[in-house]
Order: C-alpha cells, then structure tokens, then sequence
C-alpha cells in the first residue's frame, strides 16, 4: 500500500467524506459528489480528487445517465456487482 507524501487539500477531503458516506450497494453521480462536497457543479474536480484518494470507495461513483467511465469500466463494474449494484442494461454501448 503506497502512502501519501503530501496531505489531502481541504476539497479532496470532502470528497472523500462525501463519496464514504455513500452506503454499499448504493452509488451517487459525479455532480452529487459535489453537492455533498460543498461544490455543486464540480463535477469534474470530483474525478480529479478520487485520482487522489485511496481507500474511498471511488467505484460508488458513477456518471449521471448511470454508465461506467471506460477507463475504469471492468473493475467498477465488479465491484459494483460484488456489493449487488444492478447497472442499467449496457446494449448498444462498445
């Protein structure tokens, strides 16, 4: 396990707190990230501070239409399923 050399910032923490507070088996958009943050429209600084994060269960967080990033499409999918997230059907989608 790799450990931070430089502390969180004040926003990657409440992102954090924020994407914790989401319960298993349950996941929030980007944008609510950022409302229970104290940002509302940061959607995107969302996924900037997850990239900063480690241990939050960054796989809670989806995209508002309910679809996976592509980057991290497989092992979020897994671990979404894992916790008995059923994901929109994905028809039609590469």
């Amino acid at each position: 396990m790799t450990t931070r050399k430089t502390p969180l910032t004040e926003w990657q923490q409440a992102v954090d707190q924020a994407v914790r507070a989401i319960p298993e088996g349950k996941t929030a958009g980007y944008a609510q990230v950022a409302l229970r943050a104290g940002k509302p429209g940061a959607a995107r600084a969302v996924v900037r501070a997850l990239h900063s994060l480690t241990g939050a269960p960054w796989w809670r967080v989806i995209r508002s239409d309910g679809t996976l990033a592509p980057q991290v499409e497989g092992e979020q999918a897994k671990r979404l399923a894992a916790e008995g997230v059923v994901l929109p059907s994905r028809k039609g989608r590469r």
